[in-house]
């Protein structure tokens, strides 16, 4: 999903799909969990408001996006935990989240600030190339194709998705950095967020997450 200014130039139902795939419940651990990092995370009455809005060209508010959250914990897999991934996105998003779960009893336990810096993001996101028809992957730098711009099997050419553009990446940046950044300083003072080395390998950050949740 392409950088917004904010949350209303999302289409209704791109974000209430979005939001529930983005959510994860979870039955055995007694948590609850916010992902949050850069980009590099409806059959009930909810989703058929969100529907209505978008059809009738209406903007999403807040208190929409946080009900569908509301309507989803109410499955019995939810109520030993959840997983929200990508969201709160503003901290008026997370203030809306907190009183939801308060009437519920229940609180965010921990966010898990998926901490790296810009530019090596920069050098990650615009590496990537792609066979559209195979979908295999490449990178200029870490998997490089044996020819510069084709497809290792098929000699077809690369493309470079819209999204992994540098100035794609710099647009949603900029607008992780103004609406969420100041997400993770809400949560700060909470004493609730742990910052992962995004930067290293897969393997160290999924142990760095082990030992945070444990």
């Amino acid at each position: 999903m392409s950088a917004a200014a904010n949350l209303e130039d999302v289409p209704s139902m791109d974000l209430m799909t979005e939001l529930l795939r983005r959510m994860r419940c979870e039955s055995k651990p007694d948590k609850r969990l916010i992902l949050v990092g850069p980009p590099g995370s409806g059959k009930d009455s909810f989703g058929i408001k969100a529907k209505e809005a978008m059809e009738k060209g209406e903007l999403v508010s807040d208190d929409l996006v946080v009900g569908i959250i509301d309507d989803a914990l109410k499955k019995p897999s939810c109520q030993k935990g959840f997983i929200l991934d990508g969201f709160p996105r503003t901290v008026v998003q997370a203030q809306k989240l907190d009183d939801m779960l308060d009437k519920r009893g229940v609180k965010v336990d921990k966010v898990l600030n998926f901490a790296i810096d810009d530019a090596i993001l920069e050098e990650r996101i615009t590496g990537r190339w792609i066979h559209p028809s195979s979908g295999r992957t490449y990178h200029t730098k870490f998997a490089p194709p044996k020819v510069a711009g084709v497809d290792d099997v098929t000699g077809e050419p690369l493309i470079q998705r819209k999204d992994d553009t540098a100035a794609v990446l710099k647009s949603r940046l900029e607008a992780f950095h103004k609406q969420t950044e100041p997400v993770i300083d809400y949560y700060n003072k909470k004493g609730i967020v742990a910052n992962l080395p995004a930067e290293k390998p897969p393997q160290e950050v999924t142990t760095e997450v082990k030992k945070t949740l444990s």
